[in-house]
């Protein structure tokens, strides 16, 4: 992904030190501009963490799988020595979601705007609607549609809602190649 030439571009620092620990990712992660990473964390293979995102391990740890996307504004924090944050594989986070605590197993999207409490659990293949608020301890079912405030299951998932699950984490892949090759044309247009 060449993240030397785009810290070159950008001169930002994303990745902070927290007391000994200090974030762990894959070469092939993507973070945007704006993104904050601090601590006891640690991204896979092909994840991206878009702009103005904030993964804070500092009290606990947090570890995001491959192929995950967390979307532009989110926060990811976690409960001191209590509980971490655990995101799988194969995870969509959309725009502006709070993630505190809580685990969110391979497969599963999270709608704009939710926010998912200390010890609550998104099992596989299931959704978390926009503005949704997941109380602390709640589990999301597989296979089932999660909404309001507190969140509760209204539904099943279609096979066709469940199979867009990877899709959408296929296309954040695309979307993270189109922009690092926009940034590889301005940094090739500044030399």
């Amino acid at each position: 992904m060449e993240t030397t030439k785009i810290y070159e571009l950008t001169k930002e620092i994303n990745l902070f030190p927290y007391q000994d620990f200090f974030p762990i990712l894959h070469d092939s992660v993507f973070v945007a501009s704006g993104a904050k990473i601090i601590g006891d964390v640690q991204i896979g293979k092909d994840s991206s963490i878009w702009y103005n995102v904030v993964v804070r391990g500092d009290v606990h740890f947090i570890r995001i799988g491959s192929m995950t996307n967390i979307q532009d504004s989110s926060m990811i924090h976690v409960t001191n020595k209590k509980f971490p944050t655990i995101i799988g594989d194969n995870v969509t986070v959309g725009h502006s979601v709070t993630l505190h605590g809580c685990i969110l197993k391979n497969l599963c999207l999270i709608g704009m705007g939710a926010v998912i409490l200390d010890g609550a659990v998104v099992e596989t293949k299931s959704m978390v609607a926009a503005g949704t608020v997941v109380k602390p301890g709640f589990v999301c079912p597989t296979g089932k549609l999660i909404a309001g405030v507190p969140g509760k299951v209204i539904r099943d998932l279609t096979q066709t809602e469940m199979d867009d699950f990877e899709a959408s984490t296929i296309r954040y892949r695309d979307y993270t190649k189109i922009t690092i090759d926009s940034l590889k044309k301005i940094y090739r247009d500044k030399k």
